[in-house]
């Protein structure tokens, strides 16, 4: 793994902000020539998507499962300014879970005008059923990938209610069309990740601007969680460095995803070796 992860472990700062807030804003932490080559791939999978041969301009979509269909993606899974951040919340019993991309284009003309409550929802579906406890575990994360500029208002920013991640429910206004008092949206520019707790209550914005939103989406979560989508990516696992393949999902069997050895976690070890014991203590 690259050794520049060293240099962007969590700080006390950041995780003191993200179990606050839900969430955590990390600005360029991936280049312009990167996010050019990402927007490029992006293009290229949606129009694959829609069985088209360029990418329409009012494309609008949510796909699944897009990790494993381009390299640059990959690239991603493990990328020095945010990986280090996923293993100091999480721990190192982890991979990747999910993936999804958004494409959201600008509203139509008369729909720009039209009052609506955005789509407040906590991750995870049944998750957020079935687990006991106020608040449920937090089991999972999400760092999401801005490649074009949401850095001012109504280009369909990001949008939190900061610290709700610690309520199984929040109060809606009575007004239908109206949002909570505390909706916050999040400016980010090109590059930007935002990490985000899969329990915090978000949605995605309206988009009045004249620019269409890419954002990519990677789902972390404890290595025993099952799969959020289809995870098509035996392809690239043999070509993957032992920690890669961990992330990818790789398992020396059923009992290494609760108790897993050595060869389950290489992570673990490599994580022992440069940040010492204390790291892996738990």
């Amino acid at each position: 793994m690259n050794p520049l992860c060293l240099e962007h472990c969590l700080t006390e700062t950041e995780k003191q902000h993200f179990e606050e807030n839900g969430f955590l804003v990390v600005e360029d932490a991936i280049p312009q020539e990167m996010v050019e080559k990402l927007i490029v791939a992006v293009d290229r999978v949606g129009a694959e998507h829609l069985g088209k041969d360029e990418l329409p301009p009012d494309a609008s979509f949510n796909l699944l499962d897009f990790v494993g269909r381009d390299e640059s993606f990959i690239e991603l899974l493990d990328w020095h300014t945010t990986f280090p951040k996923v293993w100091g919340i999480l721990g190192w019993n982890i991979k990747l879970y999910h993936s999804h991309l958004i494409v959201l284009p600008p509203l139509s003309a008369e729909e720009r005008d039209k009052k609506r409550r955005l789509g407040w929802h906590q991750d995870s579906g049944r998750l957020n059923i079935e687990l006991e406890g106020n608040p449920r575990p937090r089991v999972s994360l999400k760092v999401a990938y801005f490649l074009t500029d949401t850095s001012v208002p109504g280009r369909g920013n990001f949008s939190v209610l900061p610290g709700s991640q610690q309520f199984n429910q929040v109060e809606m206004p009575e007004e239908s069309t109206a949002d909570p008092e505390n909706a916050t949206p999040v400016f980010a520019k090109p590059g930007t990740a935002v990490f985000f707790d899969r329990r915090l209550w978000h949605a995605a914005g309206r988009n009045t601007s004249d620019i269409t939103r890419k954002v990519l989406f990677y789902g972390y979560s404890y290595r025993w969680l099952q799969p959020r989508d289809n995870m098509t990516v035996e392809h690239v696992m043999e070509r993957s460095d032992p920690i890669r393949q961990q992330i990818l999902g790789k398992s020396t069997g059923g009992m290494g995803y609760t108790s897993p050895g050595e060869k389950d976690v290489p992570l673990r070890t490599w994580l022992q070796e440069n940040l010492g014991s204390e790291a892996v203590a738990r």
